[in-house]
């Protein structure tokens, strides 16, 4: 990410918006922190299976184990949550990403229930992604 979020910054955020209007716009947001993602990784093989929207993702692994992911899609709530998602696992190590739990994140927000089915579907999709990607 270009700007580094953390889910400290998000919750203490969350927490201080009124309404879900300000919520959904400070997701979208997030949105724009993430890096940019390359046009030669829009590819079959970084998609996201399980989303409504067009997502991509992809991970690298460091000689430290760690993990560095680029993610995007073509829907702004979307990247939004990509963000989200990212907070809980840029940097960490596969250990540390399978020990993070984003669905348990993801209802601490609220975003369970202020979510589309579709956009929750998604969300879980690119949870399941990252487990994928770090599962060596």
């Amino acid at each position: 990410m270009t700007t580094e979020i953390n889910m400290e910054t998000i919750r203490e955020t969350f927490a201080l918006l009124g309404d879900w209007e300000e919520r959904y716009r400070y997701v979208i947001e997030l949105g724009r922190t993430l890096e940019p993602f390359p046009d030669s990784l829009r590819i079959e093989e970084t998609r996201v299976h399980g989303c409504t929207s067009q997502v991509w993702m992809s991970a690298e692994k460091n000689a430290a184990g760690q993990y560095h992911f680029r993610a995007d899609s073509d829907a702004h709530i979307v990247r939004g949550l990509i963000a989200i998602l990212l907070s809980g696992v840029q940097g960490r190590s596969a250990t540390e990403i399978s020990a993070f739990d984003p669905l348990d994140f993801f209802r601490e927000l609220g975003l369970e229930e202020h979510l589309s089915p579709n956009r929750r579907n998604g969300f879980y999709a690119m949870a399941q992604r990252i487990q994928t990607l770090t599962s060596d």
